[in-house]
């Protein structure tokens, strides 16, 4: 089988390399998002002699034309950020499919495992699916549950999907091979699905008239490699990384923000109901985790 690879990032590098080692499968070309070019793949394609594309507009009758010229039988999207039309989608015999780390039809968009975790849910999907002109729509071809717990985060869950999207990836892509592929209408699950948008400069700041279970979801939602939840101390900005839920802790009317006293590990910060602790965090040039606090350099 003979695939055209679209992609960008950690996940597309893994996928690229389980492709390669599948003596069935041929990488005709690899495309690289064209204003933000990703050098480690254009390397590993160049390395093995496979042709390197650059296109601002994929949907371009030029490149239709170029694209043409290697024959493959299917086009593969892992993170790249161009919308395909009809045409460009239909133009290899098996299709184009896409892998996205989302529980289709819901979490369809930007910034999936963010809202994830904003949304406070107990498991995030990965899926494989055929593209169509919406965005995420596209019939289903493999989908994989893994769980989420308290104890994960944004950089938890970024490392488990850059390690499982491409294993999930080239099993649907053996699928198609095999001819094994029982598509599932995403209607089929649920009628309205779910779109994210995405995040933005300014999203991250607390709100912290919002209860301590939301506020919790919503600091590891934006943690390291994110830009990290802000909020303010006597006019400071601090940069939290890490909050705890307090068990045991009481539901009552206070001033949501206030600071309430010193932990060990860190400090106690009003909620819209009861308090959370916050242990790992920058403020006022020094950087906090678990109980070592240096100079911020």
């Amino acid at each position: 089988m003979k695939i055209g690879y679209f992609g960008d990032g950690q996940w597309a590098h893994k996928a690229f390399e389980i492709l390669e080692k599948d003596e069935t499968i041929e990488i005709a070309f690899v495309m690289v998002r064209y204003d933000k070019r990703d050098s480690v793949l254009m390397d590993m394609a160049r390395t093995r002699n496979i042709p390197v594309e650059l296109c601002e507009n994929v949907n371009s009758a030029d490149f239709a034309r170029r694209v043409k010229l290697y024959n493959v039988d299917l086009f593969v999207s892992m993170s790249f950020d161009q919308i395909f039309k009809k045409e460009l989608i239909e133009l290899p015999p098996f299709g184009t499919i896409n892998c996205h780390a989302g529980k289709l039809p819901f979490y369809r968009g930007r910034n999936i495992l963010n809202w994830a975790l904003i949304n406070d849910e107990k498991e995030f999907g990965i899926t494989v699916h055929y593209m169509d002109e919406g965005i995420d729509t596209g019939d289903i071809i493999l989908q994989k549950v893994y769980p989420i717990t308290d104890a994960d985060d944004y950089g938890t869950l970024l490392e488990k999907a850059y390690e499982e999207c491409p294993t999930v990836l080239y099993e649907a892509i053996k699928m198609i091979q095999n001819g094994t592929v029982a598509p599932i209408r995403q209607e089929e699950i649920d009628a309205v699905g779910m779109y994210c948008g995405m995040r933005k400069p300014g999203d991250e700041v607390i709100d912290w008239t919002q209860g301590s279970r939301r506020v919790f979801n919503f600091i590891r939602a934006l943690s390291i490699p994110g830009p990290q939840a802000t909020s303010w101390i006597d006019g400071k900005k601090i940069t939290i990384n890490k909050a705890r839920m307090v068990a045991g802790a009481h539901a009552y009317v206070n001033i949501p923000g206030q600071v309430l006293g010193k932990t060990e590990c860190g400090f106690y910060v009003k909620t819209g109901d009861t308090m959370l602790e916050v242990v790992e965090y920058t403020y006022d040039g020094r950087i906090k985790v678990g109980d070592r606090l240096k100079t911020d350099e």
